[in-house]
């Protein structure tokens, strides 16, 4: 391994030596060997730290990939809103062209019904001497008073990420918030429930309904995309839907969220922390 050699090169005219080196075969190994690490080393770095790593397979761009995704959401939308709108036109033919017939509409008048619905609420004379008759025997009856139980506390999710546009207001029948959010931002359930009801509108976009404990019911509208339907269980946190972005027409980026119990609006704003 260390047996020395003379590589020498010679003039073919002259036979002068014109070069020469000393070599060993353990030298001829370690050049050899230093050399195929130094190519290795320069050709890693360079796949690494220049865009040619894009062009091996395995390696991608990570906005290339969010683009893609994007994209799919989009084209899903859209496939949505061309059935929806053939599905609307076959039903304008048909009504041009006579094969489907317009629905009656009866005209009810709302005073008669107020007025009526206000006499059957007036109490009789016969239950004003019960109530008062009632309250006076119970007046001092502790039994009556039954204690009140330890309320549950919920904790509340935030629906989605953005600012506030509107905000709760019942006067202007506004029972819910708005949001902007970011395009294709995701919509999570604010607690674990049951979704009890999914819609398409041409106002609200994509709708759903989730049933959750204590009687609490949760709206979310103006999504560009569902990923549950009715008779699925959520649990609180959990993706539900996508909002869309400014080129939708119909969702937009303006998120709506309503939250009502036992049948009554209740401010978004005073559960939850946005």
């Amino acid at each position: 391994m260390r047996f020395q050699y003379r590589i020498s090169v010679l003039n073919e005219n002259t036979l002068e030596e014109s070069w020469h080196v000393r070599l060993s075969r353990f030298s001829v190994f370690l050049y050899a060997s230093f050399f195929i690490l130094l190519t290795f080393f320069i050709l890693a770095s360079i796949i690494i730290f220049t865009p040619l790593k894009y062009y091996l397979p395995g390696y991608g761009s990570p906005d290339d990939r969010m683009d893609i995704i994007s994209k799919s959401i989009q084209v899903d939308s859209l496939l949505n809103q061309m059935e929806m709108q053939s599905a609307y036109l076959d039903v304008l033919k048909g009504i041009i062209s006579g094969d489907i017939e317009h629905d009656s509409a009866q005209v009810n008048d709302t005073i008669p019904l107020k007025e009526r619905a206000e006499i059957l609420m007036e109490k009789s004379k016969a239950e004003k001497e019960f109530v008062e008759r009632y309250e006076a025997e119970e007046k001092y009856n502790l039994a009556s008073l039954t204690p009140n139980g330890v309320e549950r506390v919920f904790v509340f999710f935030k629906p989605t990420k953005g600012v506030i546009s509107s905000s709760f207001d019942v006067q202007d029948k506004l029972y819910g918030i708005s949001v902007v959010t970011a395009p294709h931002e995701a919509v999570v359930s604010v607690l674990a429930g049951t979704v009890v009801y999914t819609s398409f509108s041409f106002t609200y976009g994509w709708v759903i309904h989730i049933q959750h404990e204590d009687n609490y019911l949760s709206i979310y509208k103006h999504n560009a995309q569902l990923l549950k339907k009715p008779g699925d269980l959520v649990k609180a946190g959990e993706v539900i839907a996508f909002t869309g972005d400014e080129t939708d027409v119909k969702t937009g980026n303006h998120f709506y969220f309503e939250l009502w119990k036992q049948g009554k609006p209740v401010n978004p704003e005073e559960v939850i922390i946005f």
